[in-house]
């Protein structure tokens, strides 16, 4: 039975680079001189740094411009609150989502179920199998996710004939 699996991945080497290009036009714009803006990666957390909440918007602009043009989706960050540390200073946590969560998971089944082509969609930890009989019914799937589901960025990997 043909299947294939529906993920929402990010690309870490790119998301590293992002994060490099980021720090390093930082450091040379005129408007962070002497301030301490910065951004930190620790695996899938990105922690950005500035002196006042207007360079942290500016620093995240950086960042989501960095991203796009290294291929990396914007949709796979989750934004946190802005928190006070000592002084004027402020940080954001940002939160790269990887994987497909329960709760996008069960969307996308009910979407699959929904649209009433002959496959089925199973959750598997943090992806969705689509099993069906005839390849055009998996591939008409994924058209239909490509255009109605934006919550995350979704990749179709593991294309099996059996």
């Amino acid at each position: 039975m043909p299947s294939f699996d529906v993920v929402s991945e990010v690309n870490k080497v790119e998301l590293a680079n992002a994060v490099d290009q980021s720090n390093k036009e930082i450091t040379t714009r005129f408007d962070f001189k002497g301030s301490s803006a910065k951004i930190e990666q620790k695996d899938l957390e990105l922690t950005l740094f500035a002196d006042s909440d207007f360079q942290l918007d500016q620093v995240r602009d950086v960042l989501i411009s960095k991203l796009s043009k290294r291929g990396v989706d914007t949709r796979s960050l989750a934004e946190g609150k802005h928190e006070k540390i000592s002084g004027n200073k402020v940080k954001e946590t940002i939160e790269v989502k990887n994987g497909i969560d329960q709760d996008n998971g069960k969307k996308i089944t009910k979407m699959i179920k929904e649209s009433k082509i002959k496959v089925q969609g199973s959750i598997q930890g943090d992806l969705v199998r689509v099993t069906g009989t005839k390849r055009d019914d998996l591939q008409e799937t994924m058209a239909l996710l490509k255009k109605d589901f934006t919550e995350l960025p979704l990749q179709f990997i593991n294309f099996r004939e059996k």
